[in-house]
């Protein structure tokens, strides 16, 4: 029977990591938190679960979960943030593939968000994601902050279940972190040198909106679906127009 690896970054997250390693305890052979000193109980609730802590100082979240990788003992790591936990179902699934698990290369499996007041059934549904992989051949990529898993294999199996992600607790939240994850998409763009002009908030913005809101049917998820697409349009017009103005202030050194 494989063994799984379990690895968790976290900073300051002793509201939601219990419930996270609560999800894991049964399934992982093996559970590496590393945190990023915290300043609040995070590192002691951790401890209840595991006594392989590491603390980091946050590298940008690609490297940190990287990092993380990287101090697994076993070769099949399950990947999940603090504010994400296994449903029965999908830990049900995870457990019974693991004398067969060298059969794909990866899995993936949706993720489900709780938003403010209710559950997402649209609009960021389903969200399909490959957080269970073979280190040797897979590892975090992608474009701070927004990484996801990249794998040399191609045989990838959607597991049965859901990553349940309980997000944002208010809109208040929500813009705090746009502000935070539009600083660091804008400092991408600029460190990548992405193309782009004085219309791509707008039309990459406008795009956002019509996607989640029409195609993916938000308008569905009620009032909580129209905050979502409204705030992603925010987002995204937000992080290219600092990505612009970033770009001027650099040119006029």
């Amino acid at each position: 029977m494989a063994k799984i690896s379990v690895c968790i970054i976290s900073f300051n997250e002793e509201k939601k990591i219990e419930d996270c390693l609560k999800s894991v305890k049964d399934i992982a052979d093996e559970i590496i938190v590393v945190d990023s000193n915290s300043t609040d109980n995070t590192v002691a609730i951790a401890k209840k679960f595991t006594d392989k802590i590491i603390l980091q100082k946050f590298l940008g979240f690609i490297e940190q979960k990287n990092f993380a990788r990287e101090q697994a003992e076993n070769d099949w790591v399950l990947s999940l943030d603090c504010d994400e936990r296994l449903s029965p179902e999908l830990q049900n699934a995870i457990l019974s593939i693991k004398d067969s698990i060298d059969e794909a290369d990866a899995y993936q499996m949706s993720r489900k968000t709780f938003y403010v007041y209710r559950w997402l059934n649209h609009c960021w549904y389903p969200d399909l994601k490959i957080r269970l992989f073979n280190k040797n051949t897979a590892y975090w990529g992608g474009t701070n902050p927004h990484d996801h898993i990249v794998t040399s294999g191609s045989n990838i199996k959607r597991l049965s279940g859901d990553i349940y992600h309980y997000s944002f607790d208010s809109i208040s939240e929500h813009l705090k972190t746009i502000d935070k994850f539009t600083e660091i998409g804008a400092d991408e763009l600029i460190r990548k040198n992405k193309s782009f002009n004085v219309f791509s908030p707008m039309t990459h913005a406008s795009w956002t909106f019509v996607k989640l809101y029409f195609i993916k049917l938000g308008f569905l998820d009620g009032f909580a679906g129209l905050v979502v697409s409204v705030l992603s349009y925010m987002h995204v017009f937000i992080k290219y127009s600092k990505a612009i103005i970033k770009r001027k202030q650099n040119d006029s050194k």
